[in-house]
């Protein structure tokens, strides 16, 4: 499976931004997908995920009710929807597509930078 990251940009403060995750491939056999950041000097973390099964979502405690994470099965594409943008929230966001068992795998896309001015 291959991710492909674009959306990225610079937006001010309480702003908002969508990023899409294009996915090709063997996508009939991922079982999570997610949204993970890396700002600098920082961990990279989990920011929101979606499991392929039952569509079941979890969010870090950072973004609860600001940002949205939702699966297009039909165009093989996830969003993340950034709602009310904090200067906190400027990091380098990667996708990343796991699956679990038999042909396990944890693929990444290649980051796109989000930046929020205060």
């Amino acid at each position: 499976v291959q991710l492909v990251e674009s959306g990225g940009g610079l937006v001010q403060a309480g702003g908002s931004l969508r990023l899409p995750c294009a996915a090709s491939g063997r996508t009939f056999s991922i079982n999570t997908m997610g949204w993970y950041r890396q700002a600098p000097g920082k961990q990279r973390e989990l920011v929101a995920i979606i499991y392929t099964g039952g569509g079941n979502t979890n969010y870090a405690d950072s973004v609860k009710g600001r940002f949205t994470i939702s699966r297009d099965n039909a165009k093989n594409t996830m969003y993340l929807q950034m709602n009310s943008l904090k200067p906190k929230d400027t990091a380098v966001y990667y996708c990343n597509a796991r699956r679990y068992g038999l042909g396990v795998y944890d693929n990444w896309g290649q980051g796109t930078q989000v930046t929020v001015s205060s």
